[in-house]
């Protein structure tokens, strides 16, 4: 089992509004709430305020978290997208009936809730303002707890940075969507929070926000599963077409399918190569196979010539054989 909790504010009734941390939490509701073929992932309580009679206040936030990380679950995710503040003390998650920014939920004591929690899995992601400062460190002064095992701590920009927003929504949770929706998945489609975080950081230059990742974890912790660009069971047929020790593979024109214009001249389609003509392509589109001495797969079979695994095929080889896929 799998829960989040997914935090929006756009209103403050005392410093100034926000425009797009509603639409923001809400899209990350839509990515994380099934996985792409349609199952169950998250089990999702979503709190937003888009105005007075609409609050989320510091007390809300709290006993929501408190009902989060006391629970005994495979993975427990927190998203919070609003203002944040950072002072000499701690950094704040600032809620809507707030008027100063230590008047917030402090990174502190989010921290300590996780790292209490008898969830296998923690993951806090926060899209605001100085989010940094949750187990980081400012001026040299310790600014929140140290993150236990299990811990994971993502956010939009260091302790001392502003967290962007444009065209209605954050820079870094437009990011993370992406990612979630297949952008960082491997070539199962899975998505974890390290792939995530991999893609977060390389959509931001060196002179715009930072995002921040720390975590304390044995294992990659699973987000979603995107869309697949490879069916498992022709992953699973590389060790058929390259069995242990033989790393190439002969074509010839009768690989090459029907198709308008195919030459007479060739030799007949033959039904049982075509079919693996098929997979080597998506090999091919997937950086697992290549041909040795031709431009393309298509060439190789025409000039019947060898392609072969590429490192990265024999990689995935090596996970089939040894059952870890």
């Amino acid at each position: 089992m799998k829960k989040a909790l997914i935090v929006g504010i756009d209103y403050y009734a005392d410093i100034s509004s926000l425009y797009g941390c509603v639409n923001d939490a809400n899209a990350v509701k839509q990515a994380l709430e099934r996985h792409a073929d349609g199952s169950i992932n998250f089990s999702i309580h979503l709190l937003c305020s888009t105005g007075p009679r609409q609050y989320v206040c510091r007390s809300d936030l709290r006993t929501a978290l408190t009902e989060l990380f006391n629970s005994d679950v495979e993975t427990a995710l927190f998203y919070f997208s609003g203002h944040g503040y950072v002072d000499d003390l701690s950094g704040y998650l600032i809620t809507s009936e707030c008027c100063f920014g230590d008047d917030g939920l402090s990174l502190n004591d989010i921290l300590v809730l996780a790292n209490r929690s008898p969830a296998s899995n923690k993951i806090v992601i926060l899209d605001s303002c100085h989010s940094g400062a949750a187990a980081s460190s400012l001026n040299n002064r310790k600014l929140s707890a140290e993150i236990a095992e299990g811990v994971s701590v993502l956010t939009a920009s260091s302790a001392n940075q502003y967290a962007v927003e444009v065209n209605g929504s954050g820079l870094f949770t437009t990011a993370f969507i992406n990612a979630l929706n297949g952008d960082a998945a491997d070539i199962l489609g899975h998505v974890t929070l390290n792939s995530a975080y991999a893609y977060i950081e390389r959509s931001f230059g060196l002179w715009e926000q930072t995002p921040v990742f720390k975590n304390n974890i044995k294992r990659l912790v699973p987000l979603r599963n995107a869309q697949s660009p490879i069916a498992l069971r022709d992953l699973l047929a590389i060790t058929e077409l390259f069995p242990k020790g033989q790393n190439t593979l002969r074509l010839d024109p009768s690989y090459l399918p029907n198709f308008k214009g195919r030459n007479r001249q060739w030799p007949a389609p033959d039904p049982q190569k075509t079919e693996i003509y098929r997979i080597l392509l998506k090999y091919y589109q997937l950086n697992l196979v290549a041909p040795v001495t031709s431009l393309c797969m298509m060439s190789a079979a025409l000039e019947s010539s060898d392609c072969q695994l590429t490192r990265l095929g024999e990689h995935y080889r090596m996970l089939v054989m040894k059952q870890r896929i």
